[in-house]
Order: structure tokens, then C-alpha cells, then sequence
């Protein structure tokens, strides 16, 4: 593992008295995800999932979201180094993201390329600003993007927008990402909006947000039977946080959205 901490993890806490950790790519002016960037990241990711908050956000400093992969993380691997490489990385950062129990959120400013955008892709929101563009701009090292990118892009926007998306390794705007379902808004300060949002979703039902993450996952890996048939049992277990509790008690004495939530 790189000494080097080129990423920042910060966390603060709602007026509402509930834990938000900001991810922060620090290592401009390309923020390159080069072995130093991968190490960071995967010790904040570690970090997360030992304590997690009640809603992330991951943004980046500097004139881009990232510039892509230093390509010399690639140089001279064997088949069975590419191999492992991509197993790590979904192992230590993809998979564990997307496992956090509660919102993650993923706030593009400006180019967003390679492993920085299949990160963004393992995030539950995807927010970006009018002159972000993104690309999975693998195959000019005669690679396909191997974190996950393409079919967590082709859940979004389909199959075929996917294809396209990574065999011509275009750039691809905000407005066309959002009209494709991949960015579910664009904003003019997506900064200031994607930490809004990190904060409400912070305040909410924790408990009741994983739940969702959770069927979620399962119409993934098994359609809509295996999601249902997790459901009872992952909905049921709601019934013994204090959240639902308090919230079905607040909504039948002074009526809809007066609950507070405690993540508990």
C-alpha cells in the first residue's frame, strides 16, 4: 500500500443530529487514479464500511472529476495480474460501496473518465453539473472498462446506449447522461445541491434506506421474483427500529412528514 493520501474523508453532521461522510478525490489537477489514488481509496471505502455514516457523498476537488487511470498501473501485468487487479478492485472498493447501509452519492463537476465514473456508477445517485461530460475511454489502451462500468451502465441506460457508449469511447455530456437515466439530475452548483441532498438523506429513515438498497440488490442479481421474495422479510424487519415506530406514531398524532429519524 502507497504512504501517499492523495483523497480526503471528512464527515460532519446534520442540524438534524445525523452523520454525513464526504469523499473527497484530492489530487489535482487530474486527479489520476494511479496506485496512490487506488490505495486512498480503498482505506477510505474500508473506513466507511467499518463505521458507516447515514449518507456519502463523493466529490472531487480541482478543474476535473478525474482524467482516468494512470496507464502505468497497467504496464507489463500478465493475465493473471489483470485478472487480480480488477478482482481487488471490485472486492475493496466497488462491491463494498455499494454495500455501505445507506445513500451514496456521487457529485460530477467536470470530466469524469474511467475509474472515476464506474465508481459513480456504484453510487445510488448519480448528480452532475451542465458541463461535466463523462467516458469510459478504456479501449485507447485496447482495454474494456473492468470495474464494473458496462453493465452497471447498461442497468441505467440499456444494453445498447452501453455498447455504444464504451466501444466509441466518446465523451458523453450531462444532459445526454441524464436523458439516458444514467444522471438522475444536472444542477448549475451540483456541489452545493449534492450535499443538500446527502444532508436530507442523512436525516431520514437510515434503516428503511438500506431495506431499499437491499430489494434493490436483489432485482438485480435475480429479477423481480428474487426481490420479491426477499421482501417480506427484509420490510419486516423494519417494524423493530425506532424510526418506524416513532414515524407511524408522529403520522397518526399530527399527521405526514413531522417524524424525526435517529438511523435507529
Amino acid at each position: 500500500m502507497s504512504e501517499t493520501k492523495v483523497t480526503r474523508l471528512e464527515r460532519e453532521v446534520t442540524d438534524g443530529g445525523a452523520e454525513v461522510a464526504i469523499l473527497t478525490f484530492a489530487n489535482p489537477p487530474l486527479n489520476l487514479f494511479d496506485q496512490a489514488m487506488f490505495d486512498s481509496i480503498v482505506a477510505d471505502v474500508a473506513e466507511l464500511a467499518a463505521r458507516p455514516p447515514r449518507a456519502v457523498l463523493l466529490r472531487a476537488e480541482g478543474k476535473v472529476v478525474s482524467g482516468g487511470v494512470d496507464v502505468h498501473v497497467f504496464d507489463g501485468l500478465s493475465v493473471e495480474q489483470g485478472a487480480e487487479l480488477w478482482r481487488t478492485l471490485f472486492a475493496q472498493i466497488i462491491h463494498p460501496l455499494e454495500a455501505l447501509p445507506c445513500p451514496v452519492v456521487f457529485a460530477a463537476h467536470a470530466l469524469t473518465l474511467t475509474a472515476a465514473f464506474e465508481i459513480a456508477l456504484a453510487c445510488d445517485i448519480i448528480l452532475a453539473a451542465p458541463k461535466a461530460k463523462f467516458g469510459l475511454v478504456e479501449t485507447v489502451v485496447g482495454l474494456t472498462p473492468s470495474m464494473g462500468g458496462p453493465q452497471r451502465l447498461a442497468e441505467r441506460a440499456g444494453s445498447g446506449r452501453a455498447r455504444e457508449f464504451v466501444m466509441t469511447a466518446d465523451l458523453y455530456d450531462a444532459a445526454t447522461m441524464a436523458d439516458w437515466g444514467v444522471v438522475n439530475a444536472v444542477h448549475d452548483d451540483v456541489d452545493t445541491e449534492a450535499l443538500a441532498l446527502v444532508r436530507r438523506l442523512a436525516d431520514g429513515p437510515t434503516r428503511a434506506h438500506a431495506a431499499t438498497k437491499q430489494i434493490v440488490a436483489a432485482w438485480r442479481s435475480g429479477g423481480v421474483a428474487h426481490a420479491d421474495s426477499v421482501t417480506p422479510q427484509v420490510s419486516g424487519l423494519l417494524f423493530d427500529t425506532e424510526d418506524l415506530r416513532g414515524a407511524v406514531r408522529s403520522f397518526l398524532e399530527v399527521g405526514p412528514g413531522k417524524a424525526t429519524y435517529s438511523g435507529r
